[in-house]
């Protein structure tokens, strides 16, 4: 049996103001959204520190006005003992006659508290906090006495079976991703087609195979529908990292593509047309698709909305590559743009999964994590991204390719379904727990 209680009856804010030292250097602390707990933010004097401050201590409760409701919530540990915030950060005495601060610790990392948090603030989009009037006179039910124990403990033995289910999760994530990973590598080096090759003799070389494309550029120059490129530099020995299988090139990538054209939407556009925009925000990188395009008006559109898409085309973040933003795009739409943070092509001659596939492996991520410049946005450059060499089997084989490693990709997302299922299995037997616990029935 639960008795009913204002959030006010059992967690009461303190303050403890400071009068800061001039020449003092003074702890300051953030706390992470996501249960990721309170850290240091850094140090300052008090000199340079204009807000008014407020002292914790070890062991207090504290949360984010701003951010409550993600979850950024944590106890202040022995070592930022003495730190200070500002007053938009809430730490709070617990009346252990209510509930006992061990059991109210244990709740505020699930989604009890997280909750509680939500319903508790309010405001503009920009401004969302922890309203004071909301979030104290909030009502909830409590277990009383004994059933407090038998919850903590219930808490207790789930958190010790979940943490090892947790660990054996992880595990199940890391094989999988190198399972992805083993998969492509085997693709690009020929692996995964060994016995396909036994079984098709007399394969045409993917040499006559470049050959042919060489052909189709110099027409496509010839007859304006390109630009004629600077010439790639030739393919050295330090440059090769693995043997090919008898039948297989090595080549610059920028023999074998053509770049989408640019366009200046801004110049050739009325102000108030509606173009469907991709950017980096609008890229599914763990499925490699593009989610809802961004439908804005030019006038709203940055300078670097000017790479025109077609259905067909491949684009692949230049920009932090190593985060995968790789997509085909599969709608025909009319004003379709991309930023120039992509380089968008067409393969010719080519499979375009088979580059699509390539470009996801190891061994590209790998040559882009060395060509890569910047600090924040660390980048590789529309040069640097055709000039990398890559495999090129017989057009034949990388249908076969691209049939394997799909065949083999959707078993892999079985497996990543079951793991979701593991996932979403304990977070429901831990609501199950709580919601049997603060029942008043």
């Amino acid at each position: 049996m639960a008795k009913e209680y204002l959030i006010g009856d059992f967690l009461k804010r303190i303050k403890r103001p400071i009068d800061l030292e001039p020449n003092k250097n003074y702890n300051l602390v953030t706390i992470k959204m996501n249960h990721k707990g309170v850290v240091l933010r850094g140090q300052k004097k008090g000199c340079d520190i204009k807000s008014k401050m407020f002292e914790v201590k070890e062991g207090d409760f504290i949360l984010s006005g701003i951010d409550a409701r993600n979850g950024a919530f944590g106890i202040v540990s022995k070592e930022l003992e003495g730190a200070i915030v500002t007053n938009d950060f809430w730490y709070f005495e617990i009346d252990e006659k209510i509930i006992s601060k061990q059991l109210f610790l244990e709740l505020t990392a699930t989604t009890w508290f997280d909750d509680i948090c939500q319903k508790g603030s309010d405001g503009t989009t920009q401004r969302i906090r922890l309203q004071k009037h909301k979030f104290f006179n909030q009502r909830i039910f409590l277990p009383e006495g004994d059933e407090q124990k038998e919850l903590l403990n219930k808490i207790l033995t789930f958190k010790k079976g979940q943490t090892k289910l947790n660990k054996e999760i992880d595990s199940q994530k890391l094989l999988l991703t190198q399972l992805k990973q083993s998969i492509l590598q085997e693709a690009i080096q020929g692996k995964l087609t060994k016995e396909w090759r036994e079984q098709t003799p007399n394969t045409e070389p993917a040499s006559e195979l470049l050959k042919r494309i060489k052909v189709e550029k110099a027409q496509l120059i010839k007859e304006k529908k390109i630009k004629k490129e600077k010439q790639l530099p030739p393919i050295t020995k330090e440059e090769i990292s693995f043997e090919l299988p008898e039948g297989w090139v090595w080549c610059r990538l920028g023999e074998i593509i053509v770049n989408s054209d640019n366009l200046n939407i801004h110049n050739v556009l009325p102000p108030n047309e509606l173009v469907n925009y991709v950017d980096i925000d609008t890229i599914d990188n763990k499925h490699q698709k593009i989610k809802e395009p961004k439908l804005l008006p030019v006038n709203q559109l940055s300078t670097r909305a000017r790479r025109v898409l077609n259905k067909g085309n491949i684009m692949y973040s230049l920009v932090r590559p190593y985060l995968h933003n790789l997509a085909i795009i599969e709608d025909d739409k009319k004003n379709y743009i991309g930023s120039t943070g992509f380089a968008v092509f067409n393969c010719l001659s080519i499979e375009n999964k088979y580059v699509f596939w390539l470009l996801l492996s190891k061994y590209i991520e790998n040559i882009y994590l060395e060509f890569m410049d910047g600090f924040n946005s660390p980048s590789i450059t529309n040069d640097q991204f055709k000039s990398t060499i890559i495999p090129i089997s017989p057009f034949s084989e990388q249908k076969e390719i691209v049939k394997k490693v799909e065949a083999l990709m959707q078993q892999c997302q079985a497996l990543e379904r079951e793991i979701k299922t593991s996932e979403a299995n304990a977070k429901m037997l831990m609501q199950a727990v709580l919601k049997e616990a603060f029942s008043n029935e």
